[in-house]
């Protein structure tokens, strides 16, 4: 990259990288307006554990999510990026996954998760997501 950039500055490439990927885009749905532990993401996404948190860290790194441990846990959450113009492409990024059919049946496939957790071994005892206050539009 040309210009060095201050750690302070808003990473404009790396923000846009982090849509890049379809399973980044996955996350970023199932965590539209909730904080979910990881296990919840590897059992819906088929997906192993590393490369669940190679991603969830590309997008920590991109200011888009942030983590919370308790315990033996990993929880995340969709944060807003300070940068206006950025929080204004995550919002409508996110509205937009509401309308692809493959990013609602991962909702169904979550809903149906946080219902019956019994039915998946790896969510035994694993804390159920909780809804967080976003300031993302709500649903159409």
């Amino acid at each position: 990259m040309g210009m060095a950039a201050k750690s302070s500055s808003f990473n404009m490439e790396r923000f846009f990288q982090a849509f890049g990927d379809n399973t980044r885009l996955r996350l970023l749905n199932l965590m539209r307006d909730r904080e979910i532990c990881v296990c919840y993401f590897v059992e819906i996404l088929g997906q192993g554990q590393p490369k669940i948190s190679r991603h969830l860290a590309y997008l920590r790194r991109a200011g888009i999510v942030e983590a919370r441990r308790d315990g033996k846990w990993m929880h995340y959450r969709i944060v807003m990026p300070s940068n206006i113009g950025a929080a204004q492409v995550l919002s409508q990024t996110l509205a937009w996954l509401t309308e692809d059919r493959s990013m609602q049946a991962d909702r169904v496939r979550l809903a149906k998760a946080c219902c019956y957790p019994a039915k998946f071994a790896a969510l035994e005892a694993a804390p159920l997501p909780v809804p967080v206050n976003c300031t993302i539009a709500p649903e159409a």
